[in-house]
């Protein structure tokens, strides 16, 4: 006898294969095929487009948060068979943004009704982009050391100060921004408030890195007017809201360190580079044995991801279990790209060619060099390890 959940599975399946248009089953090759959504926002195509509106018409691009804000209601339990049907068709997810994995959790915790009606249903339908204003010019790993300030001016607040690292700021509708409201407390003067970036006074200056290519940008703040309205939480106790956040950040981040659906680029540059012996399988057995250690780690980390969601929807996930899987996700990630310039040999090393895709494997190794900076620097995430999970003496 089928149970519900063998009834939904069955269902989303069929859903899935008459509405996902077959170019929406290809790997990602670009930042084009990538969905941010946002009032900027170009489809690459009418399948990208199409892609989207369906899956928001029916609330899956945020499956499991409530139906009155846009989403699709499910339980913890569809929303893992709606997961896995995707990866079985290997479809690409309709629509990323830091509104669904960061912006979204801490208003569905902390933000008043009205707050949620008015953000969180434009999130879902990818009709707002958001960028996180956190890191300062000199409060990176101090995050609390931040001076960005908040004056009260009555109904509204004065913002000025200067963010940096801020992921395509210059792409962004709206601003979810930390300020210092009071000055007699460093952790407990910050508040986290929202804003849209068209307001007088931002603006932004992208910041180059050595891959020739960047997401972030400096972002300034001249007298910028926010409403009070537009404040989360409570006054002053932003910082709490900012710790739930950074949780959701981290669990984002980890995920770099699951391969992409739809192929394997390490195995596949591998093969085309040294080619399969007269056995099957990889020439090189030193690469050989590197590759199948780093599959072995990836899998493992892959069901640790599996075990870790499960228990973060649940309530159950240690507070510091972020942490951890960010860390060794990025560690995954970096490591990922290491053997695909391993692998590629000199072929790896073309930076503009056409067959190269214009160096996107060498530009993409050495974006992974931030991956354990930015969310929080190793380090650190390190020092919460030891201290929360294995409870090391300071």
């Amino acid at each position: 006898m089928m149970t519900d959940l063998d009834t939904f599975r069955t269902e989303t399946r069929a859903w899935l294969a008459e509405n996902c248009p077959p170019e929406m089953r290809k790997p990602v090759r670009s930042e084009d095929d990538v969905c941010w959504g946002g009032r900027q926002f170009k489809p690459s195509s009418p399948a990208q487009k199409d892609w989207l509106d369906k899956m928001a018409a029916k609330g899956w691009t945020v499956p499991d948060w409530p139906k009155a804000y846009g989403g699709g209601g499910l339980s913890p339990a569809e929303t893992k068979i709606l997961r896995e049907e995707m990866a079985a068709i290997k479809a690409r997810n309709p629509l990323n943004s830091f509104g669904i994995s960061m912006l979204g959790p801490a208003l569905l915790k902390y933000g008043t009704e009205e707050q949620k009606l008015d953000h969180l249903t434009k999130i879902a339908r990818g009709e707002i982009r958001w960028c996180q204003g956190y890191s300062e010019p000199n409060a990176g790993s101090d995050l609390a050391g931040l001076a960005t300030s908040a004056e009260d001016k009555g109904d509204h607040y004065l913002v000025n100060g200067q963010k940096v690292w801020t992921s395509y700021a210059d792409k962004a509708d709206w601003i979810f921004c930390l300020v210092r409201t009071d000055k007699t407390s460093k952790q407990g003067g910050i508040s986290f408030v929202l804003f849209d970036m068209a307001s007088p006074g931002v603006s932004t200056k992208p910041i180059l890195l050595i891959s020739g290519n960047s997401p972030f940008c400096e972002t300034f703040f001249d007298n910028v007017e926010v409403p009070k309205v537009n404040r989360v939480y409570e006054e002053n106790k932003g910082w709490d809201v900012a710790k739930y956040l950074l949780g959701h950040e981290r669990e984002m981040i980890s995920g770099m360190g699951l391969a992409s659906s739809g192929g394997n680029p390490l195995i596949d540059g591998a093969i085309a580079t040294v080619g399969l012996g007269h056995d099957g399988r990889l020439a090189d057995p030193l690469l050989r044995a590197s590759i199948a250690l780093f599959e072995v780690r990836a899998k493992a980390f892959g069901a640790m991801s599996e075990q870790f969601i499960d228990e973060l929807k649940a309530g159950k996930a240690h507070p510091a279990q972020p942490s951890m899987m960010k860390y060794y996700g990025t560690e995954l990630n970096k490591g990922r790209y290491e053997l695909m310039m391993a692998a590629g040999g000199s072929d790896a090393l073309e930076w503009d060619s056409d067959r190269s895709r214009g160096g996107a494997i060498p530009r993409s190794w050495l974006r992974t060099k931030a991956n354990s900076i930015e969310g929080g620097t190793s380090e650190i995430q390190l020092n919460i390890i030891a201290k929360r999970i294995l409870e090391l003496p300071a």
